[in-house]
């Protein structure tokens, strides 16, 4: 008779966070079982239990003694060289009928929606079926119940702080789809510079080439624990942290990994995504920043004032004070487009160097006077100055070099090995920055995957330019993807607009 075990081993592959068990082809506890490639497998240990998706291995990899674990699927189960660990089908996930009735029409219940974000956060969401729930959730719009409950649920499955009761505590939040838009760590600086409590966690990019997240963990560790985030708020009054290794909405950053896979963002899970990370945060006063334009990810004002109206109305039900501002969202911010590049553009305006980008520079001062007038420190005009105050005075570097060192030291910002100068191919003025393809572009030299890659502008809409004259530097850490990058670049000409200067 045969034994119904395997031991389990680490062969290093990255499956991002994809709990994938691997065994052989061939393997005695395979035919037992009945598994086949990509089904849905129960690891069990003496350390505890996961669900991972099955991959099945020819050759050599493995032994007829061994299974293999991901490395995320070594990390969820604790495991260590050699446990001996039985198999056996996943059960079947119940709230996945939920998600075929709203692929359907059907409505989500609070009940259906506290299902099936237990069930993401617990692992037992498939990619596959993780794409049925994001695509149900576009193709199929969530209503603002939906939304409210959807948020509750994401709140309810992880940790949340309370920094005290009657505490004002603030946060910001950009929907995004302006490449550079890098305000967040300038905004906080100011903020925390001036008293207020602003426990900042950020998502990584989803669909553009960095999130806040992203640029941050070029400059400092952005991975801190619960206690941790905890301790440097407690000393600095503000953090700058990746939001999924806090556990505070823990099913999110599951969520965008399948998002950013497919390029599709829904409202609702945008709404939701945002909120419960705010709620769980303690925050107590939110200001959302919308940027509106024709390549931008919201496109028009009646569509702004649907998000807006959505994110106010799902903010109040979890007992959050909502401000949205709009801004221009008709090019890109700042010059850098990448995690480091970015975060050059935000080290000029905190260290107030000349030619820092004046846009970034403006649009932070905008949001952190908003905040601070949220926070109770002034009408509009006083905290207008106080802003700038803040920034000229150095006080805002200081608050921000505090932060990075209470977060674990400041770091040198990475430098690409290979960049390459694109030029204007004809005289005129710079009519049009398309942000979606420039975006693009940025990401096809490796951004954010690889920290130092992206596109540096050297001109905004307005410019007037000469045939000859440099419109963007590509940068990359690999010959291969700066080459990948200039081939989408001939095709793309429309990443910069120039037309005909008027006489």
């Amino acid at each position: 008779m045969k034994k119904n075990f395997l031991y389990l081993t680490r062969p290093g592959i990255d499956t991002h966070q994809e709990p994938v068990v691997y065994m052989r082809e061939d393997c005695h506890v395979c035919h037992s079982e009945g598994f086949g490639a990509q089904g849905r497998v129960e690891v069990c240990t003496a350390r505890g239990s996961i669900i991972a998706t099955l991959n099945i291995v020819t050759g050599n990899l493995l032994s007829h003694e061994k299974a293999g674990l991901s490395e995320a699927a070594w990390r969820l189960l604790g495991a260590q060289e050699n446990d001996k660990a039985f198999f056996r089908h996943a059960p079947p996930v119940d709230s996945m009928s939920v998600v075929r009735g709203k692929l359907y029409g059907k409505p989500i219940t609070p009940e259906g929606a506290q299902g099936i974000i237990t069930d993401i956060c617990q692992g037992r969401y498939s990619d596959i079926q993780m794409a049925a729930y994001i695509t149900a959730c576009v193709a199929n719009n969530l209503n603002l119940t939906e939304t409210i409950a959807i948020t509750r649920a994401m709140v309810n499955v992880g940790q949340r702080f309370d920094w005290g009761e009657g505490r004002i505590v603030v946060d910001k939040h950009c929907v995004g789809g302006l490449p550079g838009y890098r305000t967040t760590p300038i905004v906080v600086a100011i903020a925390a510079a001036n008293g207020l409590v602003m426990p900042k966690t950020s998502s990584r990019a989803i669909t553009s080439p960095a999130g806040t997240a992203d640029t941050m963990e070029t400059l400092t560790h952005v991975r801190l624990g619960f206690e941790q985030m905890r301790k440097v708020v407690e000393q600095e009054g503000a953090c700058l942290a990746w939001g999924g290794s806090v556990s505070l909405s823990p099913t999110d950053d599951i969520i965008i990994r399948v998002e950013r896979a497919l390029d599709l963002d829904s409202e609702g899970q945008l709404v939701a995504s945002v909120i419960s990370k705010k709620v769980a945060a303690g925050s107590t006063h939110v200001l959302i920043d919308i940027p509106i334009g024709a390549t931008a990810k919201v496109r028009s004002t009646s569509q702004a004032e649907t998000l807006a109206d959505l994110l106010r109305k799902t903010g109040e039900a979890l007992g959050l004070t909502i401000n949205v501002l709009f801004s221009d969202g008709s090019q890109p911010v700042g010059r850098g487009i990448g995690p480091a590049l970015e975060a050059a553009d935000l080290l000029a305006v905190l260290r107030n160097q000349p030619g820092a980008p004046a846009d970034l520079r403006a649009r932070s001062l905008t949001l952190a006077a908003a905040l601070l007038e949220m926070g109770g420190l002034g009408d509009a005009d006083k905290c207008r100055q106080l802003a700038q105050q803040t920034l000229e005075s150095g006080a805002a570097w200081r608050k921000f070099e505090a932060i990075c060192q209470a977060q674990g030291g400041l770091r040198e910002l990475p430098v690409a090995a290979f960049t390459h100068e694109i030029v204007a191919d004809r005289s005129g003025v710079i009519a049009m920055i398309n942000n979606r393809v420039i975006s693009r572009l940025a990401s096809l030299a490796g951004a954010p995957g690889s920290p130092a890659a992206g596109v540096y502008l050297r001109v905004s809409v307005g410019d007037v330019v000469e045939a000859g004259d440099a419109l963007m530097t590509l940068h990359a850490e690999a010959a291969g993807e700066l080459e990948y990058a200039l081939d989408f670049y001939q095709t793309h000409s429309d990443v910069v607009h120039i037309e005909a200067e008027v006489v």
